[in-house]
C-alpha cells in the first residue's frame, strides 16, 4: 500500500467477509489489543444491530468503522485508518458515514469511548458534537489508561447533519460515496 495522498478519492462499503483478513492486518498495527478474526466475523454477520464499513482508496482497504444500535442509541465500536493513510481525513469520512446511518435509523444519541491520551481522536469527535460526559477508570486493559466516554445527544436535529456534512469537508481526500447504505 502507498500513502494516501490529497486528490486520492475515497470510496466507502459495507463490510464483507472478503475484508476481515485486511481489516484485521489494520487493526494489529492501529491496536494494542485488536479483535480477533472470529470476533470480528461476529460483528459483521447475521445481524442488523451492528453496521460495519469500509474504507478504500486506489481499491485497497486502507480503514474502517462499525457501529452498534443498542435500543435507541448508536455506539461507535471502533475507527481505525491504516498508518500509511493516516491525517488524510479518512476516519472523518468513516465516522460521518457512522453518523449518517444513526440518523437514517432515527437514533436519538450516538456514544463512543476513546482513550484520555488519544488527543487527535478526541479532536475528530468533538468537530462532530461529541462531547465528554464521564470517565471509565481503567478501561484499556494493557496499560490501565482510562477511557473517556463522549456522547452526542442531537442526532435528530438538522444541525447535527449540518455539522457532519462540514465536518470533513476540509480534508485532503474526498469522499466518492460507494454502495452506502
Amino acid at each position: 500500500m502507498s500513502v494516501v495522498t490529497a486528490g486520492d478519492p475515497v470510496v466507502l462499503r459495507r463490510m464483507g467477509e472478503a475484508d476481515i483478513h485486511v481489516v484485521t492486518a489494520i487493526d494489529e498495527m492501529v491496536f494494542v489489543r485488536p479483535w480477533s478474526t472470529g470476533f470480528l466475523r461476529d460483528q459483521i454477520l447475521g445481524t442488523d444491530t451492528r453496521f460495519h464499513i469500509v474504507a478504500e482508496v486506489g481499491g485497497e482497504v486502507v480503514g474502517h468503522a462499525g457501529l452498534a444500535v443498542v435500543a435507541d442509541e448508536g455506539h461507535v465500536t471502533t475507527v481505525a485508518v491504516s498508518p500509511l493513510a493516516q491525517g488524510a481525513g479518512i476516519g472523518c469520512h468513516l465516522l460521518a458515514e457512522l453518523c449518517r446511518r444513526s440518523v437514517s435509523l432515527n437514533l436519538v444519541a450516538m456514544t463512543l469511548e476513546v482513550r484520555a491520551s488519544n488527543i487527535p481522536a478526541r479532536g475528530l469527535y468533538a468537530r462532530f458534537g461529541f462531547a465528554p460526559s464521564g470517565v471509565r477508570p481503567g478501561y484499556y486493559s494493557d496499560n490501565g489508561e482510562d477511557a473517556l466516554v463522549m456522547w452526542v445527544h442531537d442526532i435528530a436535529d438538522p444541525s447535527f447533519t449540518e455539522r457532519v456534512e462540514a465536518a470533513c469537508a476540509s480534508t485532503q481526500v474526498t469522499c466518492g460515496g460507494g454502495d452506502h447504505v
